[in-house]
């Protein structure tokens, strides 16, 4: 059946940038990571777990489609930016993490959701100056 190879290599590709995202985590509060990199490293780990999207999920087929785009160019432009022996050191203590059980950062959380608030008061400040 196509149809099960092809869903088997979806999930195998969603594990894979899930993995990758972890590893982009521990790369932006790595002391070794250049700056430029931790950056754009927590940027795109804020973007793929943050409920907001550019387009919005509920709009057919547009919704998904940055998540499906943006997501894996920002993971491959940030792992670029990183040296490769510190990606794969940053990998397998990933790997050990996971084995360990999923982590919970509480903290991160919070601040992810704290910097969404003051970007939407931003944007929302900006749109009624516009508006008005």
């Amino acid at each position: 059946m196509p149809e099960a190879k092809i869903l088997d290599k979806l999930k195998a590709f969603a594990r894979k940038l899930k993995q990758e995202l972890f590893v982009l985590f521990l790369a932006s509060k790595d002391d070794r990571v250049p700056w430029y990199a931790k950056l754009v490293s927590f940027l795109v780990v804020t973007y793929a777990f943050s409920p907001i999207d550019l387009i919005p999920d509920f709009i057919p087929i547009l919704g998904y489609l940055d998540d499906i785009i943006l997501i894996p160019l920002g993971i491959s432009l940030a792992l670029k930016m990183i040296p490769q022996p510190i990606i794969d050191d940053l990998r397998i203590k990933a790997n050990e993490i996971r084995e360990k059980g999923n982590p919970k950062n509480w903290v991160t959380g919070i601040i992810f959701i704290i910097i969404w608030i003051l970007l939407a008061y931003w944007l929302g400040s900006i749109i009624y100056k516009l508006i008005q």
